[in-house]
């Protein structure tokens, strides 16, 4: 692939052939995170803006000269991509800010964004003719891998934690993949799984290891602002927890900046919860997060859970490089925006993905943002994903349901109550 110029270690800057090494720089064991460094000049010559706008494709492979995979590359047949962003003036009024757009990838074929990053692993994969692809998820990584993989009968190996929401884990067992429910945490999980795909050889698939695992999250960036009619918000609102998509976008941004598609950086706002926040620590107090030691996650949030997040590094650097902030979201702001974004916009997020809107809220309260800002704010998850923390959230803000006898007395009687509450 002659776009691809090299793969660049994060720590030491050393640069690799794509085929002098599998994942990570030797020389700094599993943290030495690679990047994909590409050719723009090369894909200048294979896409334009123009192009785009004759294109049928609507999923990630619109961008493909802009992937690290071959221009004849077979792709999974699941369209992953091209997720609506709503305008959501109900929210811009009620926080006072003149424009906000929602992002649901929640509509992604298995309801989350990390279908995006799985896409791109099943085909690298299979480039390598691999006969097993793993990973360690605390379980929307998982349902992808294994929702793509189902989708061209490939074999996989998942390790996610035992406390995973059961819908999650219904997920794996449906698309047929073989599950290890680790009696431990997602930091648990993903240990094992590095020593596991290292003793049997499996492709290893996991965030912040396999480093083309950004290059397909980084496609939600090419999205939003293709859809805004390449006009950069200036501000995007994401969930953190391993690092890995705050990363993405920013790649994707850094990209489109090369290639002269869009002409700002939009400032990046990572939001984590209050009982995992690693990253809002590290940036507020200026601390290394390769020597800075793991935080004990608990949260709601079960996809943005991560004692020690894997790509660190990158999600730093997006938040630093385009000035944006970390902000730390409690369990019952993130609860409390599941609800808002529902009623507001019509995205029914899981608690991860409600956390962007919660963050969105707090740094508006905190006058962190301006009012003419326009915003993004980005949906990872499908609150189908976690059933018991969706029902927490509306009786928190006093909504239930209401018990009738199948008659019109009783009905008329119960809406006299409701009309008087």
């Amino acid at each position: 692939m002659n776009h691809i110029l090299n793969l660049k270690c994060l720590i030491c800057g050393k640069e690799y052939s794509p085929d002098e090494v599998a994942y990570v720089c030797p020389d700094h064991g599993d943290d030495g995170i690679l990047d994909v460094q590409y050719d723009y000049d090369a894909i200048k010559r294979r896409i334009t803006r123009g192009n785009l706008l004759y294109s049928e494709d609507y999923t990630i492979w619109r961008y493909k000269p802009l992937l690290p995979v071959a221009p004849d590359a077979e792709v999974p047949p699941l369209a992953v991509g091209w997720t609506p962003i709503y305008n959501a003036p109900r929210l811009a009024e009620n926080l006072g800010l003149k424009q906000v757009w929602v992002k649901d990838d929640g509509r992604q074929p298995t309801a989350s964004f990390k279908d995006r990053a799985s896409a791109i692993a099943v085909v690298k994969a299979q480039e390598q003719g691999a006969e097993i692809i793993t990973t360690a998820s605390t379980g929307n990584a998982a349902a992808a891998l294994s929702g793509l993989c189902a989708s061209v009968e490939q074999k996989n190996v998942i390790f996610v934690p035992e406390s995973a929401p059961p819908a999650k884990i219904a997920q794996l067992l449906a698309f047929g993949s073989t599950v290890m429910l680790v009696k431990g945490t997602y930091d648990d999980a993903f240990e094992l799984c590095l020593s596991a795909a290292k003793e049997y050889g499996w492709y290893n698939r996991n965030t912040a290891y396999n480093p083309y695992m950004t290059e397909g999250k980084k496609t939600a960036a090419f999205e939003i602002c293709e859809q805004l009619r390449w006009e950069a918000p200036d501000r995007i609102f994401v969930s953190v927890g391993d690092g890995c998509i705050i990363g993405g976008l920013h790649k994707g941004l850094k990209d489109l900046l090369a290639m002269g598609w869009i002409d700002k950086m939009p400032k990046l706002m990572g939001i984590q919860a209050e009982g995992s926040s690693f990253m809002y620590h590290a940036w507020k107090n200026d601390e290394d997060v390769l020597t800075k030691p793991p935080v004990e996650a608990n949260t709601v949030a079960d996809s943005i859970s991560a004692g020690l997040p894997r790509d660190r590094i990158k999600a730093l650097a997006a938040v630093k490089e385009t000035d944006g902030a970390y902000i730390s979201v409690t369990d019952d702001e993130i609860l409390n925006a599941i609800p808002a974004l529902a009623r507001g916009v019509g995205v029914f997020a899981e608690p991860a993905g409600a956390a962007a809107y919660a963050g969105l809220v707090k740094a508006v309260n905190e006058g962190l943002i301006g009012r003419d800002e326009r915003i993004v704010v980005l949906n990872t998850g499908n609150g189908l994903k976690d059933i018991a923390s969706a029902m927490k959230s509306v009786e928190m803000i006093g909504t239930q349901p209401h018990n009738v006898e199948p008659d019109m007395e009783s009905l008329k009687k119960q809406l006299a109550i409701i009309n008087e509450q």
